[in-house]
C-alpha cells in the first residue's frame, strides 16, 4: 500500500529527474520512447477514471440518502476494513484515507457524538497518546446498510474493471507489452 509519504517520495524523485534533463533529451531517450502510452492506454485508464468517479460519487449519494456523511463511512469503513483486526490506531486511519491526522481527529470526534465508535488506550503500546479506534454496534449498522446499499454498484465496478483489464491484457499479449495493465 503506498503512503503518502511515498506519494511525496516519488513527487520529488520525478521532479529530480525531470529537472536533470531538458526537453530535448527527454524527447530522443530511448528509454522514455518505449514507455510512452498509446490512444489504447489513455482509453482504458481514462475508463478507469470514469468508472471510479462514477463509483465514488454515488457512494456520496446514497450516503447522503441514508444520513451518513459520505467521509464518515469512509472512516468507518477504513476501520473496520483494516487488515487483520477490527480496530485501527488514528495513524493508520489517517494513512488509509490519505487525510492529516488533525482531520482524523475531526471525524472521530464526530463519529463519536453519534455512538458509532469507540476510542480506548492501546494497551500494548509504551506510548499512551496511541489509541484503538473500533466500531460500536450502532456504528456497524451504519457501515452494513451502507455497504448493503452499495452491492449492485461495487459489482458495476469490478465488472468495469475486469473488462478493462482483460481488454489491455489482449493487447498486451499482441503486442508482449504486459507492463500496462491499465
Amino acid at each position: 500500500m503506498a503512503t503518502r509519504t511515498d506519494a511525496n517520495q516519488r513527487t520529488t524523485q520525478h521532479a529530480t529527474h525531470s529537472s536533470t534533463h531538458d526537453s530535448t533529451q527527454r524527447d530522443s531517450d530511448p528509454l522514455l520512447d518505449e514507455q510512452r502510452l498509446t490512444k489504447i492506454d489513455y482509453m482504458r485508464l481514462a475508463g478507469a477514471r470514469a468508472a471510479l468517479r462514477q463509483f465514488l460519487r454515488i457512494t456520496e449519494l446514497e450516503a447522503h440518502e441514508l444520513g451518513i456523511p459520505p467521509q464518515q463511512y469512509q472512516l468507518l469503513l477504513s476501520i473496520k476494513g483494516f487488515p487483520g483486526r477490527d480496530w485501527a490506531n488514528i495513524t493508520e486511519i489517517a494513512e488509509r484515507l490519505q487525510i492529516r491526522h488533525n482531520a482524523v481527529i475531526g471525524l472521530l470526534h464526530r463519529a463519536e457524538r453519534r455512538g458509532w465508535i469507540t476510542r480506548q488506550v492501546d494497551e500494548e503500546r509504551q506510548d499512551r497518546r496511541v489509541v484503538r479506534v473500533q466500531l460500536t454496534a450502532e456504528g456497524e449498522a451504519q457501515l452494513a446498510q451502507m455497504a448493503n446499499a452499495l452491492r449492485h454498484e461495487r459489482a458495476a465496478l469490478n465488472e468495469t474493471l475486469r473488462t478493462l483489464y482483460e481488454s489491455g491484457n489482449e493487447r498486451d499479449d499482441e503486442s508482449g507489452d504486459a507492463e500496462h495493465p491499465l
